[in-house]
Formats: structure tokens, C-alpha cells, sequence
């Protein structure tokens, strides 16, 4: 879902600090506590960072498309539906939050040189009702910094499950 509007500097405060949020909430972690559910159903740390991993594939290669090609066009797709096309669940997590992090610098080294009105950019994506709209490199960096810090509060409370025994 679409992110609230948050500025460019906000934009840009969250996205590098995505990475650093979870390594800091799970330094402590061994490999099972990253893989325990805190209730049963429920994501474990692995399954949000495969998550993200597959929201930044999506959201963040959208940006990056916008940037490198003059008015890009394509069909809209769901993160939800990209990371059944991947392996990302499987990885174990500190290959996968190298990969994140691999993931976000190059999108950092795009994002923090690019003037004011580059964020204007945008591309043409027809959504999944069919309608067809316009799309800035704002419109979907908002959502991927949106949606990540939402989940750090959802990480916390994992870890808080897992160090307390709480686990599915």
C-alpha cells in the first residue's frame, strides 16, 4: 500500500536506516530465535526480512527503472505475489540481510545524488482494477521507507516474543 506522504528528506532518513533497525534488534539473536514464530502463523524475523527483500525488489526496482528509463510503462505487481517467484523464505539470515543491505546501497547510491526534480520522474502502471496511472520515483520511495519503518515496530515486537519464550 501506497506510503503517507512523507518527504524527501524523511524518504531519505528511513531507507538507510532500515538495514542498521534490524541488525541492531537482532544482534543477539541465534538462527532459530531469527526463525521462531512468536505465535503460531505468525512471521518469523527471517520471513519479514524476506519480505522487505522482496517489497525492496519491487517498490525500490521501480525507482530504479523510473530513473534509468525515459517513461517506462508496465503492469502493476504486489510484493506479495514477487516473493513466490523467489527463494527469499529459505535464506538463512545473515546471507539474506547481506543481501538486503547489498540491495540498498545501490539504491542509496541512485537516490542521494538525484536533484529535487528527479523525484518527479515518473513511469506509467496500469494497476491491478485495470486503471492506468502515473508513478514517480517519490510515489513508490515513499511506500518502500513507509512501509519499512512500519515494520520495525514489528521486528521489536518479535524479538520481544522470542526473548521471552513466546514462540509458535
Amino acid at each position: 500500500m501506497p506510503g503517507r506522504g512523507l518527504t524527501i528528506d524523511e524518504i531519505m532518513a528511513i531507507l538507510p536506516e532500515t538495514p542498521r533497525q534490524i541488525e541492531a534488534l537482532t544482534a543477539d539473536l541465534t538462527p532459530t530465535e531469527l526463525r521462531a514464530e512468536p505465535v503460531p502463523d505468525a512471521w518469523s524475523i527471517n520471513d519479514v526480512l524476506a519480505h522487505l527483500r522482496a517489497c525492496h525488489d519491487v517498490l525500490g526496482g521501480s525507482v530504479l527503472r523510473i530513473i534509468v528509463e525515459d517513461t517506462p510503462r508496465w503492469r502493476r505487481l504486489s510484493p506479495r505475489a514477487w516473493i513466490r517467484k523467489t527463494d527469499y523464505p529459505e535464506w538463512e539470515f545473515a546471507p539474506a540481510i547481506t543481501a538486503f543491505k547489498e540491495q540498498r546501497d545501490a539504491l542509496l547510491t541512485v537516490l542521494e545524488p538525484l536533484p529535487r526534480e528527479g523525484w518527479t520522474r515518473s513511469a506509467i502502471v496500469t494497476e491491478r482494477s485495470g486503471e492506468v496511472e502515473a508513478r514517480t520515483v517519490r510515489y513508490y520511495a515513499d511506500w518502500l521507507a513507509d512501509h519499512e519503518r512500519e515494520h520495525w515496530s514489528h521486528i521489536e515486537g518479535i524479538v520481544a516474543a522470542v526473548r521471552g519464550g513466546v514462540t509458535g
